[in-house]
């Protein structure tokens, strides 16, 4: 799949935010925003870049993980997402290398189709706590591709769809600086803001398909 025009973004955003909203999902979800191209009101829209704030389940139907363990060759379901959820999607179970359901991956495959030009972020923490805690990481180990683009719009959160911030995201007004400018803002100095900005988006622009990142903050 290519670029989406301007509308087609949004609706994807909307029937995403749908799904959250109407299906069990793996794990709680709490957030879900939007930053970057869609955001900044351009069309078409390169990619669609997805943050979901998630709640961590803590191991509360572990008695069942040797079900799964036995039937699908996956460890920690119960513990790590839903055990509900994965009986009735058993399609959308993921794993990570170690064989452990992974939470964001799962997200991913109920979320989105693989040829999407979707880019799904899920952490545990807020969108703007993670924003702040990718920026210091990224500095202090002089690898600027951890940034997370800090120009994002809050469309869903405990249940409660905000129609403005979509009224907003349809009409193209939310108002964001560049990024090098939006990470002055964050504590940058001019020069490695540029340096940054400019790693962020040639990095972003190596990505196809549908790709997703997990965070434990």
């Amino acid at each position: 799949m290519t670029d989406l025009d301007r509308d087609a973004a949004v609706a994807r955003v909307e029937e995403l935010v749908d799904t959250v909203a109407s299906e069990p999902m793996p794990v709680p979800v709490r957030e879900v925003w939007v930053y970057g191209d869609v955001a900044l009101g351009l069309d078409p829209v390169e990619r669609l870049d997805v943050y979901i704030t998630k709640d961590m389940l803590f191991g509360r139907e572990a008695d069942r993980e040797a079900e799964f363990r036995e039937s699908h060759g996956v460890k920690g379901v119960g513990k790590t997402v839903d055990a509900d959820w994965a009986t009735q999607y058993p399609e959308y179970l993921r794993a990570n290398a170690n064989g452990h359901a992974a939470p964001e991956k799962c997200l991913a495959a109920h979320l989105v189709d693989d040829d999407e030009p979707i880019h799904l972020e899920v952490c545990n923490a807020s969108f703007e706590d993670n924003v702040t805690q990718r920026l210091k990481a990224a500095v202090d180990q002089g690898n600027y591709e951890q940034i997370l683009d800090p120009r994002g719009a809050c469309l869903w959160v405990d249940g409660t769809r905000s129609e403005e911030a979509f009224r907003k995201l349809r009409e193209s007004e939310f108002a964001f600086p560049l990024l090098s400018g939006a990470l002055e803002m964050l504590g940058l100095d001019p020069e490695e803001a540029e340096d940054a900005a400019e790693t962020v988006e040639a990095y972003r622009a190596q990505q196809a398909g549908a790709t997703v990142r997990g965070d434990v903050v």
